[in-house]
């Protein structure tokens, strides 16, 4: 485990392919080709060449049910997904090269979860964290591992309207022993230990939540020795939802925790801990260059928050001087 120290204030200067991919092929193996006397290249015969087109056509992949899509405007829908698929199947046969059929997504870790079926998970627990944030754990049949890698989200299936159209108000009526159906892993960002030589995560409200599991990764492994700069933008301080994790994290050596909070204007109403770390008003241009400039390392910026936000961040970034591959916005 890495050495915890004691935290040190600091001035603010302010979705995924199928599980394991394409199984081999149903049916009749194509046969070998065998090399004709005197002719050198590899050739197949006819028949040879039927068994080798049934072989692709059981690589095809399966168009969905209409009963399959919710209809609630999923993005990505399970008809992106097969559009996907079978884009990668064409090139692939094409070419005649079915390596082309796998790649990175297919390397994660078996999960249960499917990216064109929601599936049914029971709700364990629910803690209110603020006022309007809640913790919500699901159980994993049998004791079996999700699979869901740091930095991927999952899709919710709402079964319920209301006349204000806030999902928000269905997830708040969530209770222990109810069900909710996802599908998943989706997400373009993929974590590998010490791919970047400082993390600087900008989080508004519950963006926050995408931000987690990558630091939890990178405390949890020694190996790992990435720095990380986490910048919580919140309205109030009462609005801070995880701070205990969040004051856990900052004892590791390469962890600094930072909080922006729109509608605070008062230092003595912060507890002491807080007050050197925390600036009033909005994460602006200013604020991210001093941040970026405080990077013990070359920054790679993970961005999430509202779509007003990431926008704003993404602008703010590219004025800081980092490029656009150097930051990425969930």
């Amino acid at each position: 485990m890495k050495s915890r120290e004691k935290e040190q204030p600091g001035v603010l200067r302010d979705q995924a392919g199928k599980g394991g991919g394409p199984g081999p092929a149903l049916g009749r193996a194509p046969s070998c080709p065998h090399l004709l006397p005197d002719q050198g290249p590899l050739t197949m015969d006819k028949g040879e060449e039927d068994d080798d087109e049934e072989a692709w056509l059981q690589l095809r992949p399966v168009e969905p049910l209409p009963s399959q899509c919710c209809g609630s405007g999923c993005s990505p829908c399970v008809f992106d997904l097969y559009q996907r698929d079978l884009a990668s199947w064409e090139a692939a046969r094409a070419s005649k090269d079915r390596s082309l059929l796998s790649g990175e997504e297919t390397q994660s870790c078996p999960s249960k979860l499917s990216p064109e079926t929601f599936l049914a998970f029971c709700i364990s627990a629910t803690d209110r964290l603020t006022k309007d944030t809640y913790l919500v754990r699901f159980a994993l049949p049998g004791n079996s591992r999700l699979g869901l890698r740091p930095g991927q989200h999952l899709i919710l299936r709402y079964t319920q309207c209301y006349q204000t159209g806030l999902m928000s108000q269905y997830v708040e009526s969530w209770k222990a022993g109810d069900t909710a159906f996802w599908r998943g892993p989706f997400g373009g960002f993929f974590y590998k230990p010490n791919q970047y030589g400082e993390l600087l995560m900008l989080a508004a409200g519950t963006g926050l939540a995408p931000m987690v599991p990558i630091l939890q990764s990178i405390t949890d492994n020694a190996e790992d020795e990435t720095f990380i700069t986490l910048v919580g933008c919140f309205k109030t301080f009462e609005g801070i939802y995880l701070k205990t994790f969040l004051r856990e994290q900052a004892r590791f050596w390469n962890v600094r925790t930072f909080f922006v909070l729109s509608q605070e204007n008062s230092l003595e109403q912060l507890p002491w801990s807080y007050r050197d770390k925390t600036h009033f008003g909005r994460l602006g241009q200013d604020l991210i260059e001093e941040l970026v400039g405080s990077c013990r390392r070359k920054p790679f910026a993970l961005v999430c928050g509202s779509a007003e936000f990431t926008k704003d961040v993404a602008g703010y970034l590219l004025s800081a001087g980092l490029a656009e591959d150097s930051y990425f916005l969930f």
